[in-house]
């Protein structure tokens, strides 16, 4: 399928799955939904470089929360719309991916996936520290009930931008997995110093797979404050985020771009199931279960259960 012919269906999907929201005729439906898309983007963009380059990066909440409050800090400044602080915020973030990359990617294995951890530590002491967005108080942000031009619900709006973010970001996903962008991260996770003796510009594919993971993360935490209301530290840097995202891939398999897809669908989608009907506080013991479950049946997800992105697999060890 060529790549426009994938970007027209999933515009098509999108917009059936924007209908079907409405036609449930409940608000909740656009609220829990908004949950399962931010995670959607959040699992594709962590599998740019997880699951591609074969980098573990445990700083999720760093470029998720640091997209959030460039969302507070221009609504103190100068509100703007939404699309433009989305984009706002993932430039921030993917500037903060590039600056790591450069810092730690010529660290390797455990290493580097510490060093990213290290770095959310220190995005989020440097929030806390910051009294213009709230510092560790929070902040509020005031959500409109109606958007101005669009004349629906907020929650309604705020859905449908991250739908389009969903579709943007699988679109980039397969778009980079049968390019030869892709073929050099596939390298990379394959075999770093093979690559690197074959003249493959490793650093610099690195470094691109880290800014535009980050970029993405930014984009999913940007809209946050309109959708909570109340943002604090604790919150916007919780550990459910890296976990969750993290384990969504590795459930739904990280060889192809369906692989988040289907994690983040099937987990987070569960998740708002038990929210509703038992507690949130079980969300985590969710995850342990399932993640530990697949690892043992399913150990390269369900996409590899099926034999989805085998070929892809092999045709990087090839390299």
């Amino acid at each position: 399928m060529r790549g426009w012919t994938f970007l027209l269906l999933a515009v098509l999907v999108a917009g059936a799955v924007y209908a079907a929201a409405a036609a449930v005729n409940n608000g909740y439906v656009f609220f829990a939904g908004y949950v399962v898309l931010q995670y959607v983007v959040l699992a594709t963009a962590w599998n740019l470089l997880g699951g591609y380059t074969g980098y573990v990066n445990f700083g999720i909440a760093g470029f998720f929360a640091l997209a959030a409050y460039t969302t507070v800090a221009l609504e103190k400044l100068a509100p703007l719309p939404l699309p433009v602080v989305i984009l706002a915020g993932g430039a921030i973030s993917g500037l903060l991916g590039l600056g790591m990359g450069y810092l730690t990617l010529r660290l390797r294995g455990v290493f580097f996936s510490i060093a990213t951890l290290a770095m959310a530590v220190v995005a989020q002491t440097f929030v806390v520290n910051w009294n213009f967005v709230g510092g560790s108080a929070g902040a509020f942000v005031i959500r409109p009930q109606f958007t101005a031009w669009l004349r629906i619900d907020y929650i309604h709006y705020l859905f449908l931008l991250m739908l389009g973010l969903c579709v943007i970001a699988l679109a980039t996903a397969r778009l980079i997995e049968r390019s030869r962008l892709g073929d050099g991260f596939a390298a990379i996770r394959d075999d770093e110093l093979a690559a690197e003796a074959a003249g493959v510009p490793t650093l610099r594919l690195k470094l691109i797979a880290t800014a535009l993971s980050g970029a993405f993360m930014g984009m999913a935490g940007a809209p946050l404050p309109y959708y909570v209301t109340y943002l604090d530290p604790p919150s916007a840097f919780s550990l459910s985020y890296a976990v969750n995202t993290i384990a969504m891939p590795l459930i739904g398999g990280t060889a192809a771009w369906p692989g988040p897809l289907i994690g983040a669908l099937l987990l987070a989608t569960l998740q708002q199931l038990v929210t509703v009907t038992i507690s949130s506080a079980v969300n985590l013991l969710i995850v342990g279960l399932m993640l530990v479950g697949f690892i043992i049946i399913a150990p390269r997800g369900i996409i590899g259960w099926f034999g989805i992105g085998a070929g892809l697999v092999r045709k990087g060890k090839r390299r």
